[in-house]
């Protein structure tokens, strides 16, 4: 009784968000946000963790996807060129990380980039005759091509060779959107399948962890963290804004999410 009684309180409580102007929607978005970064910020002190949590949750998301594949023997509502966008930037950032770090974010990359591999060798060869690539049809040099460009024209400035630096750079800004094509599928589709759902859900959720990262540095650095990263101004801000691309793209997406959860259901169609 309990229960339902919360459950109806929490559906009013979506009700009066829906009906409510754009920009007050924006407000209670923002501020959710910042009683989110607080929260982590007193209960997480180490504030690596941040990006290790990310990691493992984009991990758990191809899992989940793998799990689909290997459970329900189909593809539908994957887009294959996300996942290839996926495997590209990891395996750069595997480079850079061996490179740079060779810690655990190195083992999380592998994993990772592992798994995307059988995600994608089940797309192409084991479940071929249930992917729809005429739904999957963002060109991939729209993507790769400007994050190339961007990385060779603005890239860290740190103590490793000017390729490493240019492909850390790379792969940032490649991560920021590779979630595009399944969303322009997803919207081709005019449906969302559920273990699709939960996937593109753990990307919006490991973005929101990385972003924190910054956002929580530059606070309690007075700004100051622009100019700690070894890096200089521009390469921050370019880093810095496409995690805030990233989350911004999968924000109203996650939100529609829970609201179904919320609600008991599973979300079936792209928010508008």
């Amino acid at each position: 009784m309990g229960r339902r009684r919360g459950s109806s309180y929490v559906s009013v409580l979506f009700g009066w968000v829906r009906d409510q102007s754009v920009k007050v929607k924006i407000f209670l978005g923002v501020l959710i946000a910042i009683f989110a970064l607080v929260g982590l910020k007193l209960t997480i002190r180490d504030h690596n963790y941040f990006f290790v949590l990310s990691e493992a949750v984009h991990l758990a998301g191809i899992l989940v996807l793998f799990y689909k594949l290997v459970t329900q023997k189909t593809c539908s509502g994957l887009s294959l060129k996300t996942q290839e966008l996926t495997a590209l930037f990891l395996g750069v950032r595997l480079i850079c990380s061996t490179v740079m770090e060779n810690d655990i974010h190195t083992v999380l990359d592998l994993i990772s980039l592992l798994s995307t591999l059988l995600v994608i060798y089940r797309i192409r060869f084991k479940l071929k005759s249930t992917y729809i690539k005429d739904l999957d049809n963002l060109k991939l040099s729209f993507v790769v091509v400007p994050s190339a460009i961007l990385a060779i024209v603005v890239h860290p400035f740190i103590a490793h060779f000017r390729l490493i630096r240019i492909l850390w750079a790379f792969c940032v800004y490649l991560e920021a959107i590779s979630v595009l094509p399944q969303l322009r599928f997803m919207q081709n589709a005019k449906m969302i399948e559920t273990f699709t759902g939960h996937y593109v859900f753990a990307l919006g959720v490991s973005r929101f962890l990385a972003l924190a990262h910054w956002l929580i540095q530059m606070y309690e650095s007075g700004g100051k963290y622009f100019f700690l990263v070894g890096s200089g101004y521009f390469w921050f801000l370019a880093a810095f804004l496409s995690e805030m691309v990233q989350s911004f793209i999968l924000a109203d997406f996650c939100y529609y999410y829970v609201k179904s959860l919320v609600q008991g259901q599973l979300l079936r169609k792209m928010p508008v």
